[in-house]
């Protein structure tokens, strides 16, 4: 167990230790204020304060864990070896910056409650982060920072027992719309049909038919494919169905139709399931209330997690909905247009609300490539070279890997060209770890 000195222990210190030292690294921490406890104890310790003790491990603190509310930082970023660091620190510290204060602000997404320009659905976007705007959006620099700290551990503390963790994926199936054509009602075909006319888009209409006359696969109906993918592997896929209803922002079929609803049945037979939240319920908890008992009535338990629809997250009030409903992990932190780590880290993380200052027992699941964002590049060969670029930053930590796709990413769409391919890559990229 590693015992930290510090002489004020606060809620934001107990919150970032752990998942610094017990979530990455696998090491049991506690705390002291008392100078005679921690020179007794004869194990890993170190000290987080303004000055040292003695010839201890010690890091100079920053202010940050130890302020209540917000304060619009002037943050400074640098080079640091292979990487970037920020708050930093003078030469009595063992490290030449706070890694504890810097990874507490980006995990807790403190940038995220400052003034910043939202995009057209009122998203924080990448450009807006201070990742983005230093270069280093695609490193998890939070769990690199933990692993040069652990360096540090081992050469004061050699003889202790060190975990090591294994990298894993958690591939994410989203499905804001399950088919394209089947399940729709007469109203809906008709409005589709009428819609392709006037489009002259015969091709549609050609497809829309032959599809609900069943002579032809729907576009959108992948989940074969999906399920036998997740049949060849030990990570479980994360699916998220949207059963909210229909408005200008959700477009699924109805659960009234019972094709869709035996689909969602029969995924969840091989993969876990979890509600993708309508646009409207991000804002509205009685919404979201009512979309989480529908699924949970189609699959006949709990719902594991949640995704919100656009990835989009107000802070704090999103996952306070959340929590309140019970609903134990989210998979919506991420970038729409970008790959990489939002939140600094490939290590999932329990939502700390900076308002009320108290850790949540909510999981957060930060997603690191969004099929959307690989769109950017146009040939195959530099969707591969991105991902792969951005699966090794997780392998170099151990971490857990977590993209997302949709489900018509899987379709023959000349758009999505290549993409099971990409797929492919993800999946065996445990197979060489």
């Amino acid at each position: 167990m590693l015992l930290v000195y510090t002489h004020k222990i606060t809620p934001r210190i107990k919150y970032i230790f752990k998942q610094i030292c017990t979530r990455i690294l696998g090491i049991p921490v506690s705390f002291t204020t008392t100078i005679e406890d921690f020179i007794a104890h004869d194990s890993l310790k170190m000290s987080y304060a303004r000055q040292s003790l003695g010839n201890e491990i010690f890091v100079r603190s920053h202010e940050l864990l130890f302020e209540q509310g917000l304060n619009d930082w002037e943050i400074k970023v640098n080079d640091w070896e292979e990487t970037k660091c920020f708050f930093p620190n003078n030469d009595q510290s063992a490290l030449p910056f706070d890694i504890f204060a810097a990874s507490f602000y980006l995990i807790s997404r403190y940038e995220e409650y400052l003034p910043h320009v939202k995009d057209e659905f009122g998203r924080f976007t990448a450009k807006e982060s201070l990742a983005y705007k230093h270069q280093f959006l695609e490193q998890p620099v939070v769990d690199i920072w933990a692993f040069k700290f652990l360096k540090l551990l081992k050469l004061q503390f050699p003889n202790y027992d060190y975990q090591k963790r294994s990298y894993k994926i958690t591939p994410v199936i989203d499905v804001p719309m399950a088919y394209d054509y089947r399940f729709k009602g007469i109203m809906r075909t008709v409005g589709g049909t009428c819609r392709d006319l006037f489009g002259f888009k015969f091709k549609e209409i050609y497809t829309r038919y032959m599809v609900i006359l069943g002579f032809q696969n729907d576009p959108y109906d992948t989940f074969k494919y999906i399920v036998n993918r997740q049949k060849h592997t030990t990570h479980k896929f994360m699916f998220f169905f949207s059963v909210g209803d229909f408005s200008t922002y959700n477009k699924n079929n109805s659960i009234q139709k019972t094709g869709f609803v035996s689909l969602i049945k029969q995924v969840g037979d091989y993969c876990r399931v979890g509600l993708k939240s309508s646009f409207f319920a991000l804002d509205d908890k009685p919404t979201l209330k009512m979309e989480k008992e529908r699924l949970e009535r189609i699959i006949n338990q709990d719902i594991p997690a949640a995704r919100q629809s656009y990835s989009k997250l107000n802070l704090p009030e999103s996952y306070r909905n959340l929590t309140e409903l019970e609903i134990l992990e989210d998979f919506t932190m991420g970038y729409i247009n970008h790959v990489g780590f939002r939140a600094g880290t490939c290590t999932p993380f329990l939502f700390y609300d900076l308002d009320y200052e108290i850790q949540t027992p909510l999981r957060i699941n930060t997603y690191h490539v969004l099929d959307f964002a690989l769109l950017k590049h146009y040939s195959l060969l530099d969707k591969k070279m991105i991902l792969n670029r951005i699966i090794n930053e997780v392998k170099k930590v151990d971490g857990e890997f977590v993209p997302v796709f949709h489900n018509y990413t899987f379709g023959n769409s000349e758009r999505w060209r290549g993409y099971k391919e990409l797929f492919n890559i993800i999946i065996e990229s445990t197979n060489e770890s």
